[in-house]
């Protein structure tokens, strides 16, 4: 497993007044730290072990992001009302209700 292909982030918190580092394939693991570069380096040096521990404990390790292939459906469960509204404005708009909340999505 390449601890490089994890997806990570480093953001400012202002409750501990820190630089937080995060990743979101172990969404329990964070780092704290005064520069994000220190951040950084120490949320992926904690990733690094936990692989290894789960490794050694013969656990299964997550996959990824990057590395997965997506369909590019899902499902949404929306009330009735919603529902309604949307086709609305899709039809009065002229497109499928897909290409709709697929462009609501991506706004």
């Amino acid at each position: 497993m390449n601890i490089e292909h994890y997806t990570y982030r480093v953001t400012w918190s202002s409750e501990d007044n820190e630089h937080i580092g995060l990743c979101a394939e172990f969404p329990s693991l964070s780092w704290l730290a005064p520069t994000p570069e220190t951040a950084l380096s120490g949320i992926r040096q904690l990733v690094r072990e936990v692989v290894c521990d789960m490794q050694a404990n013969q656990e299964s390790i997550p996959q990824p992001l990057s590395e997965k292939k997506y369909s590019g459906e899902f499902r949404v469960r929306i009330p009735p009302e919603i529902h309604r509204s949307l086709a609305l404005q899709a039809a009065e708009q002229g497109i499928s209700l897909n290409r709709l909340a697929s462009a609501k999505l991506a706004g």
